[in-house]
């Protein structure tokens, strides 16, 4: 197709035309036949590269009138430059580090000024220059219609119309906020400190002992004090299970003493309940009929209880902070840990309470960020509290020890760079220590005082937790934002002059992003990208690859040999967990939404949830 134009000639087409079938190709054809973050992420960046090309194209070797060249690329800056700046939704304005306008609309004008170029060749100059600038302009000011509800692991944005309201105000629209002060407690509030029953975070208190609570650290905003309900009776089908907190009380997600049905045509998971849920990527806790997890409900931090059994809130506890990111979305990131009458969970600002179980009462709140000195990372802290009897450590920029009775400070690390993994507790000869994957690798640290046992520096981006070995770990790190690098073993020994730390072998065959993997009799199961995958731990070559789950997490049934697997989507599939070939033999919708969290086995009782809704599953039993 020609058109007169400048004296080069008559108008190049083609290769805008070819420019535009790649762009097309890699941004949506590479997706289907590649299910990785790394190739989720080249058709992104590819897409953005050939719409550069197309305007490349267009001011060089396009032969158009100069005047349309300079003045069609001119409009494309203007264009880009107001709607950023003025129009768009914030969570787009700020997705992707900022990028995210950039990245889909570059591509979108590329196409669409392409399109209206062949369209106008017929036209006259003025028609054909109409035509181009609206082509512009309508692709550029299409983005102020739209906002972002965050992006999927490979890198995908979530688009949804700008008036539409999120769950999240749908949820607050329906419920309410998470109950704050009864007026009981409200009037209780404005008497004078020494009178009050209950006190806002930092003021000491009595704990169950009667010993007082000493002091948090200063710069911690007011906590609301927890409101109870009335809690439904305990439903005698659920036999007191206990799932201590993040992965269960190994931090492993292996489960052992429990068979189920795997016909699921014949006997289907049923569902016991289902209800929304404020946004935030915490898992759960569980002990008897009682299930803890956390949640952001407007501008309040949520730690909330709810009855196993039916999913009715039994109490709430608010902080009076709102943490949110363009990409993840608002909400806590870390899940509460139980230990004895007291439930510790951390915020995604840094918050970490200690709460009564029973009732949610503040025994102590710290801020970790002024322990540690660290600042709030891009994805908020993630953490989950690890007890060692009268110890809570977490990791906030910098590991950090309390006193669990007290809240006092025990020890704090030196900052080693954010990680979104959880510290992790594991014997190497005979010793217990904390390893932690941290942003420069992986450290073991002794409890009492924090001393450094060991470390071995792998750079990357940590999330995964480390799996604890008979002769040292399984550790992973990931690129910054390009998915999973791959996997390491570790051997870690203790002699005469201390501890020494040897690589055994580093393999690709598993690639986890932010899916924890499972270990199981000599083998390791995990998520390559987004396709599970299994790999020999003594030589770390890959046994097999296959199942298309997204970015999900598993559970291990180690008795019979399975995996319990919740893709992204949100189904719930079985796997078995086994080195000779993968199967899979059962698969159903569990959830709608993107699925991050953590699933939960406690006894048969299946607990999911996501940023949107959480749901209870009572598994069939075995035959």
């Amino acid at each position: 197709m020609t058109s007169p134009s400048g004296p080069g000639g008559a108008l190049r087409l083609w290769p805008g035309l070819l420019i535009v079938a790649l762009l097309l190709l890699t941004r949506f054809g590479l997706p289907l036949v590649a299910e990785s973050p790394a190739a989720g992420y080249t058709a992104v960046f590819g897409g953005l590269l050939g719409g550069v090309a197309v305007f490349g194209w267009w001011l060089f070797f396009s032969r158009a009138a100069w005047a349309d060249r300079v003045g069609a690329v001119a409009l494309l800056i203007v264009a880009l430059a107001a709607t950023s700046s003025a129009l768009l939704h914030p969570s787009i304005a700020t997705g992707m580090m900022g990028m995210m306008f950039f990245i889909y609309a570059i591509p979108l004008v590329a196409v669409a000024f392409v399109l209206a170029v062949a369209a106008g060749c017929m036209l006259g100059p003025g028609a054909r220059r109409v035509l181009m600038a609206a082509a512009i302009l309508t692709a550029c000011g299409s983005f102020a219609l739209l906002r972002s509800d965050g992006i999927r692991g490979d890198g995908s944005a979530q688009f949804a119309w700008r008036w539409v309201p999120t769950a999240e105000e749908q949820l607050l629209a329906e419920s309410g906020p998470a109950p704050a002060f009864a007026p009981a407690l409200e009037e209780e509030a404005q008497r004078p400190a020494p009178e009050r029953e209950r006190r806002p975070a930092g003021d000491a208190m009595p704990d169950e002992t009667g010993e007082p609570v000493l002091p948090a650290s200063a710069d911690v905003p007011p906590a609301r004090d927890a409101a109870v309900t009335p809690a439904a009776p305990a439903s005698p089908a659920i036999a007191a299970p206990v799932w201590a907190g993040f992965r269960g009380a190994a931090r492993n997600s292996r489960v052992e003493g429990v068979r189920i049905g795997t016909n699921w045509i014949a006997s289907p998971p049923s569902e016991l309940w289902h209800r929304p849920v404020g946004p935030g990527w915490s898992s759960f806790a569980v002990r008897g009929d009682r299930l803890y997890t956390q949640e952001q409900r407007g501008e309040a931090e949520v730690v909330a209880c709810y009855d196993a059994a039916t999913g009715t809130p039994v109490w709430t506890h608010e902080d009076p902070v709102r943490f949110w990111e363009a990409n993840g979305g608002a909400g806590p990131r870390a899940t509460p840990t139980l230990a004895g009458n007291q439930v510790l969970t951390l915020g995604a600002t840094g918050l970490l309470n200690a709460l009564d179980a029973a009732d949610g009462t503040v025994r102590w709140t710290r801020n970790t960020t002024a322990d540690t000195g660290a600042s709030v990372p891009y994805w908020g802290f993630s953490s989950s509290p690890l007890v060692l009897d009268d110890l809570v450590v977490v990791y906030a920029g910098a590991l950090a020890a309390y006193d669990r009775a007290s809240g006092d400070v025990r020890w704090v690390d030196r900052q080693r760079g954010d990680s979104y993994s959880s510290p992790q507790l594991v014997v190497l000869d005979g010793v217990a220590q904390v390893v932690q994957m941290t942003g420069q690798g992986a450290i073991g640290l002794a409890p009492d005082d924090g001393r450094v046992l060991w470390q071995h520096p792998w750079d990357g981006f940590s999330i995964v937790q480390p799996a604890a070995l008979d002769d040292g770990v399984l550790i992973s790190t990931s690129g910054a934002g390009g998915g999973g690098l791959g996997v390491r073993r570790l051997a870690i020994r203790r002699d005469d002059g201390g501890w020494s730390v040897s690589e055994r072998w580093t393999s690709n065959g598993l690639k986890p992003y932010f899916n924890d993997f499972v270990v199981h009799e000599g083998y390791a199961y995990g998520f390559d990208g987004r396709i599970l995958s299994c790999i020999d731990l003594e030589t770390g070559t890959r046994a097999w690859k296959g199942g298309r789950y997204g970015n999900g997490q598993m559970v291990l049934l180690a008795d019979q040999d399975l995996l319990l697997v919740t893709s992204e989507d949100g189904e719930l599939a079985l796997v078995r967990a086994t080195p000779d070939r993968f199967e899979e033999i059962a698969r159903m919708p569990i959830l709608e939404g993107k699925t991050w969290n953590h699933p939960v086995l406690a006894g048969d009782l299946l607990l999911t949830r996501n940023g949107e809704e959480m749901a209870a599953y009572r598994l069939p039993p075995a035959r």
